[in-house]
């Protein structure tokens, strides 16, 4: 390791691990004072120093000059001094070059065991600025191999490491595969690869979509947002800055091939491509598409959203499974409820019968309240007065009075719920029990009878006839 060539070495090293040459040069001179201290002890004074004209380093000790030597580890006489220094004197320090083939070979695996752990120290911190900054890009790498289902990958000059988590579903990948994931993570203190992998990161769609679209990596085209389901469906929301240039054509591309090879890079993942809108009604709408959208009422407080959609429309707009909705509300950051229109009708019905049943309110006022925005009792119980007050005909009196109405028909619709609920869940349990007891009798029953069926003695075997009807044989006598 201290031989002439070791510049040489070094910038090797320094080449193939990425590490910075002034950092494996002092790796090396802690190394050689680590020796030096456990050979001669913690209290010498060692200093080791790189030579670039030699290519070595040279491990110096250092004593100090005094007139009486108590401690000769630490000291050197004022006669032994001017022998090294004719000018020293008395409280100088004056270093000697020690010879390090005499440390010894617990020394030398001292130095050895520092070198190692200084040379992982560097390459990690190498490896952390390298890839620190590259956080969310799109890297291709080589399968090295499967470790308890995480996959470790080759990037060439270190590993990373694709998570179970992180995988796309039944997706399989052997020993040298080529891979492309998104680096998810870059972690410092570690003892594994510092490097986290994704392929199941929304990112990772719109960093694929990058290299295949021109216009989006020119900025003409933006992406605004996408919502994956790894492995089955994704949305991903685009607009474009240029009115001659529709964003989405330019993602499918001609005859679909820029939008065809995204796909075969997921692994055959299913895309959908919509128009991004300002108004947030209008992008919800494009979210559920295919499905045809009948009335949007928005809560902007809850940030919930009911959706109506015609009856013929509504499997199109959940999808299978509820997958469509729910990646239209991941990629709107809206709260989805739809609702078919059947359905809202018959909401809407029962919500104002609701409010015509309130002491108070007849069908006039029903008819306000919903123009106002109160479609049922339970919305009219957590009113303010300063809204119902707005209403024609309502004073600050008789809209605490109607509030307080609400309240109690609402408690009491609510009682008279639980009540029907408790019933027929009764109800249910009866039947339950009594049908398996029917079907325990009928299976007594059917046992009984299989019972009392007589066997029958096949015409053709006249051997197997009963006891009593036959003569025992001369065997048995």
């Amino acid at each position: 390791m201290f031989i002439a060539d070791i510049k040489r070495v070094v910038e090797q090293v320094s080449r193939d691990k990425g590490i910075d040459v002034k950092i494996l040069i002092r790796a090396l001179e802690e190394a050689l004072r680590s020796a030096a201290r456990k050979k001669f002890g913690s209290k010498v004074d060692i200093e080791a120093q790189y030579s670039p004209d030699t290519g070595e380093i040279e491990v110096f000790q250092f004593k100090e000059v005094v007139a009486e030597v108590t401690e000769p580890d630490l000291q050197i006489s004022l006669d032994e001094g001017r022998k090294l220094d004719p000018e020293c004197e008395i409280g100088d320090s004056l270093g000697t070059k020690m010879d390090t083939s005499t440390f010894g070979r617990i020394a030398a695996q001292s130095a050895k065991q520092v070198i190692i752990q200084k040379m992982k120290d560097a390459e990690r911190d190498a490896v952390y600025s390298s890839y620190i900054d590259r956080k969310g890009e799109v890297i291709n790498g080589i399968v090295q191999r499967v470790d308890r289902g995480n996959i470790i990958v080759n990037l060439g000059t270190t590993e990373a490491i694709l998570p179970t988590r992180e995988q796309i579903p039944r997706e399989n990948y052997r020993r040298g595969d080529r891979i492309r994931a998104l680096i998810l993570d870059v972690l410092y203190d570690t003892r594994g690869p510092q490097i986290v992998l994704s392929r199941t990161h929304p990112d990772l769609l719109i960093n694929l979509f990058k290299t295949e679209v021109p216009e989006i990596s020119e900025g003409i085209v933006e992406v605004k947002g996408a919502a994956r389901e790894p492995g089955g469906r994704a949305k991903i929301a685009v607009s474009s800055n240029d009115s001659d240039i529709d964003p989405v054509g330019a993602c499918v591309g001609m005859k679909g091939s820029r939008v065809q090879n995204v796909v075969q890079e997921l692994r055959g993942e299913k895309i959908d491509i919509i128009t991004w809108h300002v108004d947030a009604a209008k992008y919800v709408c494009n979210a559920l598409a295919p499905a045809e959208i009948s009335r949007v009422i928005i809560d902007e407080e809850n940030n919930t959203m009911e959706v109506i959609v015609p009856d013929e429309f509504l499997s199109v707009a959940i999808g299978k499974r509820g997958q469509n909705v729910r990646l239209a509300s991941k990629l709107t950051g809206w709260h989805l409820d739809v609702n078919s229109e059947s359905k809202y009708d018959e909401m809407m019905k029962i919500g104002y019968e609701s409010l015509v049943n309130i002491p108070g309110v007849g069908t006039s006022l029903a008819d306000a309240f919903f123009e106002k925005g109160v479609y049922s009792a339970e919305e009219l119980a957590e009113s303010l007065v300063e809204e119902l007050v707005e209403i024609r005909g309502i004073g600050q009196e008789k809209a605490v009075v109607l509030i307080e109405n609400a309240r109690q028909y609402a408690i009491q619709a609510a009682k008279d719920a639980e009540a029907r609920r408790l019933e027929d869940e009764a109800r249910r349990l009866e039947d339950e029990a009594r049908a398996a007891e029917e079907a325990a009798h009928a299976g007594a029953e059917a046992g009984a009878e299989a019972e009392a069926v007589p066997v029958e003695t096949p015409a053709d075997e006249p051997n197997e006839v009963a006891a009593s009807d036959a003569e025992p044989s001369e065997e048995v006598r």
